[in-house]
Order: C-alpha cells, then sequence, then structure tokens
C-alpha cells in the first residue's frame, strides 16, 4: 500500500494519518473501522468473487466503500496498519460453534499488533460483535470494553483432546479469545500470510454448512457504543445498554436505502440468500 492508498483509507474511515504508529492512534483506528466500514456478506449472495489479494481488497473496502468479512476486513486492515508503520502479523483462529465445537481450519483471521511503544495488541475489526478496541495480547486477566468484558486465555485441549502448542519449538500455546465468559474464538500464535486464508474464505463463501451462505448480513458499530444490524429485511438496532428494537423493511426500496443511509453502501438491487444452509 503506497501512501495514497493509505491517505484514501485513512479518509474512507475519517481518520487523520497519526505522527507514530502508538498504541492510543491504534485505539483510535480500530473504532473509527468498526463505525464506517461494515461487517457484511453481501459478495457471497451477490456472485462477487471474493479475492484476497491487496489491491482488490482497497478497491473493494476503500473505492467501492464496501465492507466484508474478517479475511477481507482485517486483511485490508493489517495493510493499512503496516503502512503506517506498526508491525503486522496475521492470525488464524477456529471460532466456537453449537456445543463449543471448533470450526474448520483458517476459519478467521485476526491481527497481532506492535505498536512504537513495543507492546502487543490484538486487533479485530472483522469478527461482528466483538471488543471495540484492541485487546492485549499477552495480558491474562480480565479487559473491559465497550462490547463487554474479554480475556485472552491459554487454551486448553480442544474437543479430541488435543492441545495446540503454537509454533514447533515456541512452548506458545493456541489461545482463547474470551467475550462476558463465553469463548469466541481460539486463536493460532503462529504468523500466516493472506493467502493461507484462501480455503477458508472459499469454504465460507460456498459451503452450505457456511452460516455465511444461509444467511444476509450487514452490521457495523454505531456512534453511540450501539449496534446497527440489517439481515436480510430485519433491521435491528442495538442500545450500548443492550436495548434492542427491530422491525421489518417492507418494500426494495426500503432495504436499499437502509444499505444507503445506514452503511454508506449503494446496491442496484436486493441481495436475496443464494443457498439454504443444511443441518451438520
Amino acid at each position: 500500500m503506497n501512501s495514497r492508498q493509505a491517505d484514501a483509507y485513512l479518509h474512507r474511515i475519517g481518520a487523520g494519518r497519526p505522527q507514530r504508529p502508538t498504541g492510543e492512534a491504534l485505539r483510535e483506528l480500530h473504532l473509527r473501522h468498526l463505525r464506517t466500514v461494515p461487517f457484511e456478506n453481501l459478495s457471497v449472495h451477490l456472485g462477487e468473487e471474493i479475492a484476497l489479494e491487496e489491491e482488490r481488497l482497497l478497491d473493494k473496502v476503500v473505492g467501492a466503500r464496501r465492507g466484508g468479512f474478517c479475511y477481507e476486513l482485517n486483511g485490508a486492515f493489517g495493510a493499512l496498519l503496516t503502512a503506517l508503520g506498526y508491525e503486522v502479523e496475521l492470525l488464524a483462529a477456529r471460532v466456537y460453534g453449537d456445543e463449543g465445537r471448533l470450526g474448520v481450519p483458517y476459519d478467521h483471521l485476526a491481527l497481532r499488533v506492535r505498536t512504537a511503544e513495543g507492546d502487543v495488541w490484538l486487533a479485530d475489526v472483522g469478527f461482528g460483535a466483538n471488543s471495540h478496541y484492541p485487546l492485549r495480547f499477552a495480558e491474562r486477566g480480565e479487559q473491559a470494553d465497550p462490547g463487554g468484558l474479554f480475556r485472552v486465555a491459554e487454551a486448553g485441549p480442544d474437543a479430541a483432546g488435543v492441545r495446540g502448542d503454537g509454533p514447533a519449538g515456541s512452548g506458545e500455546p493456541d489461545l482463547d479469545v474470551v467475550r462476558d465468559g463465553v469463548p469466541q474464538y481460539r486463536l493460532e500464535t503462529r504468523p500466516r500470510v493472506l493467502a493461507d486464508f484462501r480455503a477458508g474464505a472459499w469454504w465460507h463463501s460456498t459451503s452450505p454448512l457456511s452460516h455465511f451462505t444461509g444467511s444476509l448480513v450487514c452490521s457495523r458499530v454505531a456512534g453511540d457504543g450501539g449496534r446497527i444490524t440489517l439481515s436480510g429485511r430485519s433491521l435491528t438496532t442495538t442500545d450500548a445498554d443492550g436495548a434492542r428494537g427491530t422491525r421489518e423493511l417492507g418494500t426494495d426500496e426500503e432495504v436499499l436505502a437502509a444499505y444507503r443511509e445506514r452503511f454508506g453502501i449503494e446496491l442496484s438491487c436486493v441481495p436475496a440468500v443464494r443457498n439454504r444452509k443444511l443441518n451438520p
């Protein structure tokens, strides 16, 4: 990413260029990204290719002013942070599902970020309802955040009795990211490259077992700390205190207006679910 592209990205999220890659600047960039770039899976249902290449991600997130799911959002955000001088590593994770079962390999992409102060953070702008600010990577106690009470904990054995021990010879265990006492995903500590996640992105965008192919979602953090979500024709607003209201949008014009006015996404047609999810 060159300087011009970085400036365009910063303009997209309403942020100025930080003088140094500090932790304070990272927090600001993280929150602004969550407020302006929606978590959405519309490409899956619009028949659009999901390409995990930096230029293509920038074209979508910055040029087309769209959002995406984890691979796209954290892939693009990681490229921006690198351009701003942060040390960034891509990490693979498996998301906890029903009955505590872990998802497929390369199920999720998150970022390990080192700042100018030498601090290391877990940044994640691609997990839907998650922390509003980065989490301290090495902290094992509770971390309060507007999105909940979080903990980055050393992972125990998985359902098969296997304990992840991180990169060979490192002695680093896998980590569980826990929100309000509920494990969200299991994080590997070995650095990856963006191309490693192509199989996971393909599975999530094509498999009838993926929740992304069985439903529509477009969601972002609201300015008051709550959340706005459009799922199909259901528009849900959640206040910072958890109060929730949902209304059904009756016409295509109302749906397209909601995408445009609530998420800044211009569409020529209303997306429709292409595949119905099968029971595993």
